[in-house]
């Protein structure tokens, strides 16, 4: 550790670029060696009188110019310079300058990114930000990635890659080709994956699907015409609504509670704009776990079947939840579509998933598949089917189950003194961040600190009155348990440390 403490220069930009081109010259000068251990962040913060996230976010922009490597919980050493590089060469822009476009902001201050530790898809000009949600589009691949719940790696990759040579050398002509029928076997796996709490679905029902997203969209556009509404609860996987607006549909927001939407509220949403669909989450609702009681089920059902609404009920967690209460479908087949894949419980890289659909719409929602994706894939969809019939996908997903479990024991131990709701099964938990500290600031306080997290505005399908205060950490992604451990003690320290929560310009 060195006793080295830099002066800011003076000028007119943000202080922590300021700070970054001092380091960078201490360190083209010699001041400061190759090796050397930079301060942590907390103490230098402290010293030149500036906030964390000041003195993070410099250490991001030096880090991204080359000069120095680090991660989270171990330090930031130097790796020496042979002078400072030119501009252009300081950073690794995604695209050419002249095709970056104007510059992107982190926050209400208008804080320009360009020092950040992730590449950010400059050529995203500011309107199109509704469709992309609140994430950072392309994230340094540094990052800890808590923004993201897909199934973790538990070994996977062997026994997808046994099954591919089979197929590859097994079905050859079907490899070269375009896929223009369903095996029966697709279907066969769909019925066996989907079926639960006593409920199988018929055959005939059942639609293939590249991964869940593309199957509820399908939906959309096979029952839906543009302008129609789409009812969504006021928190939910918001780029169903963000896709579903895309397309021309309308969101509207209906309210709910911990266990899902409150059926007088959908009740009056139903009789005011009259929409054609509603999505659900409910049995393991993202991002507040909520969990829908059978009572709850039967009456959300009587309120469809009075206002002629149809179901879209996603299981896509559901998957790694035992529960003895039926799904939606059982209770309503006529109405209800219901999704399932293996993204959260096998493997979300091979994109398999299926539908449930009322018979009479089977065809249309294939057919609706197609012209959005092209036409499903051979191979994912024959591989996705050999690793339900062989029993791998349920071995894989108690080998899930498990890592979910072990790492919900580090999330009790390095967050167990802060509010959240979090559950042995599930990958995310819902925290609730304490005062002074709100939701984007924090999740920009984070990505300064190369962890990713989502807050709440992630989750809202439109504009209402209800503040969560609240950021969903997803722990399944990160490859390993120290992995998760660095991004918890990161998360743990800022939660803690409420002086972060301001930031500097003068």
């Amino acid at each position: 550790m060195t006793n080295w403490l830099p002066d800011i220069p003076d000028g007119h930009g943000p202080i922590y670029l300021r700070l970054a081109d001092q380091i960078s010259a201490d360190i083209a000068s010699g001041s400061l060696a190759a090796g050397t251990k930079l301060p942590p962040q907390r103490d230098l913060a402290y010293d030149l009188g500036v906030t964390v996230g000041t003195i993070g976010r410099a250490y991001a922009t030096i880090r991204q110019r080359g000069l120095v490597t680090g991660e989270v919980g171990r330090g930031t050493y130097v790796l020496g310079s042979k002078g400072p590089l030119p501009l252009e060469e300081n950073t690794k822009p995604s695209l050419s300058a002249e095709h970056r476009g104007p510059p992107a902001y982190a926050n209400v201050r208008n804080e320009p990114l360009e020092g950040r530790s992730w590449v950010q898809d400059a050529t995203q000009p500011p309107k199109d930000r509704a469709f992309a949600g609140t994430r950072i589009p392309v994230p340094h691949d540094t990052a800890i990635r808590f923004d993201s719940t897909s199934a973790p790696e538990i070994g996977q990759a062997e026994v997808i890659g046994d099954l591919t040579l089979q197929i590859t050398r097994d079905r050859p002509y079907e490899i070269a080709s375009y896929t223009r029928a369903v095996p029966p076997d697709w279907r066969t796996a769909g019925k066996r994956w989907l079926s639960r709490s006593g409920w199988e679905p018929d055959e005939g029902s059942i639609v293939p699907t590249t991964g869940a997203q593309a199957a509820i969209m399908s939906i959309i556009a096979a029952t839906t015409a543009p302008g129609d509404r789409i009812a969504f609860e006021d928190l939910t996987y918001s780029s169903i609504a963000r896709g579903a607006a895309l397309s021309g549909r309308r969101p509207v927001v209906v309210e709910r509670d911990e266990e899902g939407p409150l059926p007088e509220d959908l009740s009056r949403v139903c009789a005011q704009t009259h929409p054609r669909i509603l999505f659900l989450m409910p049995t393991m609702h993202n991002p507040t776990l909520g969990f829908m009681s059978e009572t709850r089920r039967q009456d959300i059902v009587a309120v469809a079947r009075q206002h002629n609404l149809w179901i879209i009920e996603d299981e896509v967690y559901g998957s790694l939840r035992e529960t003895s209460v039926p799904p939606i479908v059982a209770l309503a087949p006529e109405r209800t579509f219901h999704v399932g894949s293996l993204s959260k419980s096998v493997t979300a890289g091979v994109r398999g998933g299926w539908i449930s659909s009322p018979h009479a719409y089977a065809q249309r929602i294939y057919t609706a598949h197609k012209m959005l994706t092209g036409g499903i894939s051979f191979l994912l969809s024959e591989l996705s089917t050999r690793l339900v019939l062989s029993g791998a996908a349920d071995n894989f997903r108690e080998k899930v189950r498990a890592e979910i479990t072990a790492r919900h024991a580090l999330v009790e131990q390095h967050l167990g003194s802060f509010e959240y709701r979090s559950a042995p099964d599930c990958p995310f938990l819902w925290l609730k961040v304490p005062e002074p500290w709100n939701p984007g600031t924090f999740k920009a306080a984070a990505a300064a600190n190369n962890v990713l997290v989502d807050d709440e505005d992630e989750f809202k399908p439109g504009r209402t009155g209800k503040v969560y205060h609240s950021i969903r950490i997803g722990f399944s992604n990160p490859l390993t348990r120290e992995d998760t451990i660095d991004g918890l003690v990161a998360v743990g320290d800022l939660l803690q440390d409420s002086c972060a929560c301001y930031d500097s310009f003068e």
